[in-house]
Parts: structure tokens; sequence; C-alpha cells
């Protein structure tokens, strides 16, 4: 009984850590903007970072937006297209 609840425990978490990221297009490594440019960028469109980080194919920022709302928002690694976001309060 104990392995069927942890099994399905586990597969609970994989599958909403999968629906929690984005699906960024795959582009070769070579073509990616580097992280500092990105980050300028992300900037220059008004976003405040607080993190920056690679989340599979997408470049993430965790910071706020330029009204000043909670934000979390997967780019795309080439274009900076916006993948997904989440705006808070």
């Amino acid at each position: 009984m104990k392995i069927t609840t942890l099994l399905a425990l586990a597969t609970l978490a994989a599958s909403s850590l999968s629906m929690a990221s984005a699906n960024c297009t795959p582009h070769p490594k070579a073509e990616w903007l580097s992280s500092s440019d990105a980050q300028s960028k992300i900037v220059a469109m008004g976003y405040k970072i607080k993190k920056f980080k690679t989340s599979g194919q997408c470049y993430e920022i965790y910071g706020w937006n330029k009204e000043g709302k909670k934000a979390e928002v997967y780019f795309d690694t080439k274009t900076l297209e916006i993948v997904k976001s989440e705006i808070g309060d």
C-alpha cells in the first residue's frame, strides 16, 4: 500500500512540474542570446529582475513588470519573445 501511495505522489509531482514550465522553441545554443544581453534587453522592456535563470529551453525571470507587479516570465532564448507569464498583484 505504501509503495502505491508513493508512486501516485511521485507521478502527481512530476506531472505538475511539467505543467509549470513553459514550452519554448528549442534553438541551438550558438543562436541563444547571451544571458547578459538577454538580461539587459529584458530590463529595457521594463522588467526589474530579482532572479534570472535558464529553465529548459527558456530564459526565466522572477521580478516585477513595469507596473510594479510581481512577475514570473519565460522568454524565448533567441528572440526574447514572451512564451509564458504569470503576473501577480
